[in-house]
């Protein structure tokens, strides 16, 4: 009898490393691997996967189970446009959940703080809404771009950055300057 239940227990420990194994290929090898479980969720953990919650993407969000994609795009625009995430409380509230819902997926959430002045911070600027004097703030930004993306905003507003390039007919690599620096 001891030795069944010490083969159940080898073979638990054997299970749970191949697991742990597993997943940690699919992390290294697929990107934007989607957990499947929160056993998953809390096996990254333990590898020391984490997403950073205030400079997160779509596709950080929608790797974790339960997260919609529009929740996913809230989330993001909320953080791009300045809003903070210090603790899960604030994520639940942001997401219109309870904290207890979100109990399970906070062993991979970092709350990072990145204060303005320190410079890691991105100010992203809005062309819809920028005036000429702040996107001349901008890098690779001068007068004359400056004033021409007020002037196009005029007839409709830029939907997205490829939009921006093509209606003022940008180079890829002046938008590579300034694609961290804008949110629609």
């Amino acid at each position: 009898m001891a030795d069944r239940w010490w083969q159940v227990a080898f073979d638990r420990t054997v299970g749970k490393r191949r697991q742990e194994a597993t997943l940690q290929a699919k992390l290294r090898d697929t990107p934007y691997y989607r957990f499947q479980s929160l056993e998953e969720v809390a096996i990254a953990a333990r590898l020391g996967f984490a997403i950073d919650v205030n400079r997160a993407t779509v596709d950080d969000w929608l790797r974790l189970p339960g997260i919609s994609i529009h929740q996913a795009r809230s989330l993001v625009q909320l953080t791009q446009s300045g809003v903070p995430l210090h603790s899960l409380e604030d994520l639940a509230a942001a997401l219109g959940e309870s904290v207890q819902n979100l109990r399970a997926i906070a062993p991979v959430l970092q709350f990072c703080y990145y204060a303005p002045e320190s410079g890691v911070a991105l100010e992203p600027v809005n062309p819809n809404t920028a005036s000429v004097e702040r996107l001349l703030r901008l890098p690779a930004v001068d007068l004359r771009l400056a004033q021409a993306i007020v002037a196009h905003r005029q007839q409709a507003p830029y939907r997205n950055l490829a939009d921006f390039q093509a209606r003022l007919q940008l180079s890829g690599a002046l938008i590579a300057d300034l694609m961290h620096y804008l949110r629609f």
